[in-house]
Parts: C-alpha cells; structure tokens; sequence
C-alpha cells in the first residue's frame, strides 16, 4: 500500500508519473540542447532531449542518463573523483540522514549519489531550497531527483510551521524505510571556506520527534560527510559576494542562481573527494541530552557534526599554497613546488580579473586566498 504523502504535498519529490510528464515537457527545450551540447559535443544536440522522452521512472531516469551526466562531467571538469568510509553506509541499518557541508549548489549531493548508485545503495531523497526552483526547466531536473522542496523567503510567522512539516516528513523518509535523505549543514553554500553547522537545522530536525532526545536522534541515523575540492567552483563568485556585502546588504540579480549552478557544472575542479564520516552514535547523542537547556543540547549535536565534517575535509595543495601566501608564510612549503605555487597565484589573478574593477583587489584576494586557507584553520580549532 502506497504512503499518504497528502501532508507533504507542498515539499515532496515528484513521483514517477510526474517525472515522466515533466522531463517530456522539457525534452526539446533550448537550454537542454546547450547543456547536451556541453557535456556531450560527439553527440547531436538532441541526444539528452531523446534520452528524456523515452525515460519510464524515476529511477531509470537517474540511473541511465543522471549518472552518465554525471560522470561526464567528472570527465570533463575534474582530475580525481575519490570518496573514503563508505563502509560507513553499507554496514547501516536502514534507510540514514546525510549531513555534509555545503560548497557548491547542486554538485554536493549529485556526486553523493554516484557513491550510492556505485555501492547497490538506492539514490536518497534531496534537500534543496525552493530560491533555486525559479526557473521551471531547473525544478523540473531537480523534482525529478527527488527533491525535498524547503521552503525559504516565507513570512517568520510561517517558518515554525514549514520547518516542522520539512522534519516530519524527513523522519518519516527514514524510520519508515521510503529513502535516506540528504541535507546540508547549513541554509546556502559556505562562502568563506569555513564549513559549520546551523543550530537551527538540528533544532529543526528534534521538532518532529516524539520520544525522548537521545530515540529522536538516534532514529535519524546521521551520517556526517565531508566534500573537498581542489578548485572551489564558484569562488572568485562568492569572494565578490562577500566583499560587496561588507558595505551593504548582498542582492543577487535575476539569474545569478542558474548562473552559480551552471558555473559550478562547467568550472574544473581539480580533484575531488568525499568523506563519509562515522554515524553520530549514541554515547555521543546521550551526551548531549544531559545538558539542562535545550539550546545547549544542540550546540553540542552541532560540535558533533562540525567535528566530523572539519576531519573529515581533506586538504589539497591549493589549500597549503593559499594559507602561505595570506599570511605571508612557508609553513606548508613542503607541501608544494615552486611551480604549483607560481601557477595557483597565476590562479589566483585570473580569477580576481573576471569580476569589476571598481572592487578593491586586496581585500578581494584576500577573501579568495580565505577560501583555501580556513579549511586548514578549522582543522587546527578542532585540535586545539
């Protein structure tokens, strides 16, 4: 028997038959011919767009033409695509909460996918905030990945509401076996390199429970993960952003998301890898629940998380370089050639020429280097 979903109407996947419906709709769009001309020049500009109209579920969709893409794009952007501790998902029990940091738009829980679909793990629902689902075409590919809508730029009011239908119903996704789920750690990408959790994603996630703290986490299963690029995708994108918002209020123009998610599919990346971390278990959960306030027990969920995902990060030359030349030190100098350090300030200068010249280049390179380098600095937080 099929699961009422009624509850959920507002933020749930599509289902096959809308699937179905909904890539036909778009098979013969201009914008799909580009992207198939992009990621496969061999073939006519009409091959994705044939793909689509003949897809019959949503798992063929993803399993024959979303995972192609995707390892295309591997191909195309990237040097290595690695991935460690996925022990850690095929030794759980059921269906589980995946929490990682959050670097680029759509990329993060794409290539999670690919772990699962490579490891005979069925594809997990994903998290996706609902300011990205303004062009149709865009919501269509997501919905039809099974995206979780979450609701953003609605009333304060109404945020207490939505955030308790969004847990419910991602509780629901994994005590009752429908799918594991993906979320980020926090609300929008991390623009500075420094990769920490919302407080009020784990209080979110506690509102729908109906047992005792510790039953309430520990049926969520979650499983932190950390994903490192060596190439930040957008970076010089949100180095501007930030130096624009130190003097003012930060407005995206129209288009500026499909633009960060498009940059981010073509961008090179260098390698690439993912860590999946060790599940929260229950002596740390326990832990938590003997703090007396209520706040105070998800600050200490949160540390649980940051801590996994900050280990779990894995360090690139571009990170070492970066630190040296913010600082003006040769502390990692052993990690790097003369060369690599020439070509990543070569980089570096590339990157700051691509944006206006009315913006002060110091504190831009400086915000651009901050993006490589807090990697390392949180890593030395957690072992201090």
């Amino acid at each position: 028997m099929a699961t009422d979903l009624s509850e959920f109407e507002e933020i749930r996947p599509y289902n096959d038959e809308e699937a179905i419906a909904a890539l036909n709709k778009y098979a013969d769009h201009p914008l799909l011919f580009q992207v198939s001309k992009y990621i496969f020049p061999e073939k006519p500009p009409t091959f994705l767009g044939s793909l689509l109209k003949n897809v019959k579920s949503i798992d063929e969709f993803q399993s024959q033409i979303v995972i192609m893409v995707l390892e295309r794009i591997i191909q195309k952007t990237a040097g290595t695509f690695t991935y460690s501790g996925i022990e850690n998902l095929l030794n759980s029990d059921g269906k589980f909460l995946m929490m990682t940091n959050h670097r680029d738009i759509v990329l993060d829980p794409a290539f999670i996918q690919i772990i699962l679909f490579k490891n005979g793990l069925p594809f997990s629902e994903i998290a996706v905030g609902s300011n990205l689902l303004q062009n149709e075409m865009i919501e269509t590919l997501i919905r039809s990945n099974r995206m979780i809508k979450v609701l953003r730029g609605i009333p304060v009011r109404e945020q207490y509401i939505t955030s308790q239908i969004l847990s419910k119903y991602i509780r629901e996704s994994i005590t009752t076996g429908r799918s594991s789920v993906w979320i980020a750690q926090r609300q929008g990408r991390t623009k500075d390199g420094t990769d920490m959790t919302e407080q009020g994603l784990i209080k979110m996630l506690d509102l729908s429970g109906t047992n005792d703290f510790v039953k309430n986490f520990e049926e969520l299963k979650i499983v932190p993960m950390s994903i490192s690029y060596e190439y930040e995708p957008c970076d010089i994108l949100k180095a501007r952003e930030i130096l624009i918002s130190r003097s003012g209020k930060y407005e995206k123009v129209a288009g500026e998301d499909i633009n960060s998610i498009l940059t981010g599919i073509k961008r090179y990346k260098g390698n690439i890898h993912i860590t999946i971390g060790a599940p929260i278990n229950a002596n740390e959960i326990h832990s938590a629940s003997l703090c007396n306030v209520a706040n105070d027990r998800y600050r200490w969920m949160r540390h649980v998380v940051d801590h996994r995902i900050v280990i779990g990060y894995k360090l690139w030359k571009t990170n070492y370089m970066a630190y040296d030349m913010l600082y003006g030190k040769d502390r990692f100098c052993k990690e790097y050639s003369e060369q690599d350090k020439a070509n990543f300030e070569n980089y570096i200068q590339t990157q700051l020429d691509k944006v206006e010249a009315e913006l002060n280049r110091e504190d831009l390179r400086e915000i651009l280097l901050g993006i490589y380098a807090n990697p390392i600095i949180s890593k030395e937080r957690i072992f201090d």
